[in-house]
């Protein structure tokens, strides 16, 4: 009997086969960190993650499921260096999981760990729940915050230019009157000033000298 050929020997494939797995899984980039879930809404949410540095990604894979398993999605991009994505079409107030992967030159990495979250009624306007990791912004919170200190600021400016305003009146009516009180001065002064008093003449000032009266008797 003939010797089976080396390359087709069962034994040196499975070595080969074993050898490129290897390979390939030596190669695969490691799997996205802090996985997280921010502006959720009640029919969309937003999930970021970070990769570690070192390694060559051309792409992300997310997997998104619904937790009670009536719907499930597959999103796969490459070609771009985005570490978040924005998930569309959510059914509101249900619950969902999600897992990232990184995409290589050589594959995919194996998938993150399980994130947890649940989109919002219509009617709320805080999220009920949190991602198992990392804190939820609300963009509805952020936009209310703004408008507040707008409106304070607005105030504020408002009340500064009528204080203002106010100085500014108190100001010239204070040298309205002061320039008022000086003209009734200087009005009432010649008459004060040039004004002579009367000195009586004639004979009031003057007094009478009496004659001495002389009495002759005759003897």
């Amino acid at each position: 009997m003939a010797p089976i050929p080396a390359y087709l020997n069962p034994a040196a494939v499975l070595v080969l086969v074993s050898c490129d797995l290897c390979l390939v899984h030596a190669n695969r980039p490691p799997s996205p960190v802090n996985v997280t879930v921010t502006q959720l809404k009640a029919n969309s949410a937003t999930v970021s993650w970070d990769v570690p540095e070192g390694d060559v990604i051309i792409g992300y894979a997310i997997s998104q499921q619904r937790q009670d398993g009536q719907m499930q999605r597959f999103i796969r991009e490459v070609n771009t260096t985005n570490r978040a994505c924005v998930l569309w079409d959510l059914a509101e107030d249900a619950d969902y999981i999600i897992q990232v992967q990184s995409v290589g030159l050589y594959g995919e990495s194996q998938a993150s760990k399980r994130v947890h979250f649940r989109t919002l009624k219509q009617s709320d306007r805080l999220p009920s729940n949190s991602s198992n990791q990392g804190d939820i912004t609300v963009e509805g919170l952020d936009k209310e915050r703004q408008l507040q200190t707008g409106e304070i600021i607005i105030i504020v400016v408002v009340l500064l230019m009528w204080a203002a305003v106010i100085a500014l009146f108190c100001k010239q009516y204070d040298i309205i009157k002061d320039n008022d009180s000086n003209n009734n001065k200087e009005k009432t002064k010649p008459s004060s000033e040039h004004s002579t008093p009367e000195r009586p003449t004639g004979g009031l000032l003057r007094s009478k000298k009496k004659t001495p009266s002389v009495n002759i008797i005759e003897v």
